[in-house]
């Protein structure tokens, strides 16, 4: 379905058949460009999200549509300038795992401190398929979190609605102290990916470092499946410094995606010259 060059990351979440067969049952089904690529309309808009294909490749596989297109590619390329796309926001950084070879060699030395100090505490921990109820406990931490830090996540509906086409593809993992859970962190699996979705910790977990366990615990079962990469999503190291020390903690590397772009088939030859002025100074002094 898709045709990636071999120098690529593999395939982000949204970029994948488990992704789209979710947006299916959640009642908003994605729209498949040329190349495999999934997009979402919404209203006049297509966004296309960590996307893959090359630049000059846009004009084809987006041939026929001449609404305005948010563009999120998942990496940087100033050559979206020579399309006349608008570069709105700097890119984010992500931090990903390398799932092969010796995962407890590559812990930082704080970071496997805490995983030691978990493993003697009297934490048992369950795996399971994650249950397709969007009152789970989980989630609907997740859900209070959004509301109070002022941002957003996928709603509820849609984790469950990925749970359900995905059988055995979204794995709990829980901390229990007796029969309390303490600490919770949700995976999903796509292809040769698994992606760090939603996790939560109340004070008790956070005291026994339950979320070093979970992680540990998820990165071993992911290993064991086979999979090649734990993608640990966007990081801040100023917006949430804390955070971001505990994914790249796991050795996880970091790397920058693309911005967010936006591009108007029928105008791009027009604002191709501010364009090119505004892919400069979102760049910097970044080439990677």
């Amino acid at each position: 379905m898709f045709d990636f060059a071999a120098t690529d990351p593999l395939p982000a979440l949204q970029q994948s058949a488990e992704f789209a067969a979710a947006l299916v049952r959640f009642g908003r089904a994605p729209k498949y460009l040329a190349d495999g690529s999934v997009a979402m309309k919404r209203g006049p808009l297509l966004m296309l999200s960590r996307y893959q294909t090359k630049t000059q490749d846009l004009p084809k596989v987006l041939a026929g549509f001449r609404g305005p297109i948010l563009l999120n590619p998942d990496r940087f390329d100033p050559d979206l300038s020579q399309i006349g796309a608008l570069p709105l926001f700097s890119p984010a950084t992500c931090a990903e795992l390398d799932l092969t070879g010796d995962l407890r060699a590559r812990l930082h030395q704080k970071w496997r401190n805490r995983l030691k100090q978990a493993e003697q505490q009297n934490l048992r921990v369950a795996r399971q398929n994650m249950p397709t109820d969007p009152h789970h406990w989980l989630l609907k931490e997740d859900a209070h979190r959004q509301r109070h830090r002022g941002y957003r996540n996928w709603p509820a509906a849609l984790t469950c609605a990925f749970a359900e086409r995905n059988p055995g593809q979204a794995k709990l993992f829980t901390a229990f102290v007796g029969k309390s859970p303490v600490a919770g962190l949700l995976l999903l699996r796509h292809g040769s990916v698994a992606t760090y979705h939603v996790s939560h910790t109340i004070a008790q977990g956070r005291h026994l470092c339950a979320q070093n366990l979970l992680m540990w615990q998820a990165m071993t079962w992911a290993a064991r499946k086979g999979l090649q990469r734990l993608d640990l999503g966007v990081i801040s190291t100023e917006d949430a410094p804390g955070l971001a020390r505990f994914k790249l903690g796991t050795g996880a590397q970091m790397r920058r995606l693309g911005g967010t772009w936006l591009w108007w088939p029928p105008l791009g030859r027009t604002l191709r010259p501010l364009a090119a002025l505004d892919a400069k100074l979102m760049s910097g002094d970044w080439t990677g």
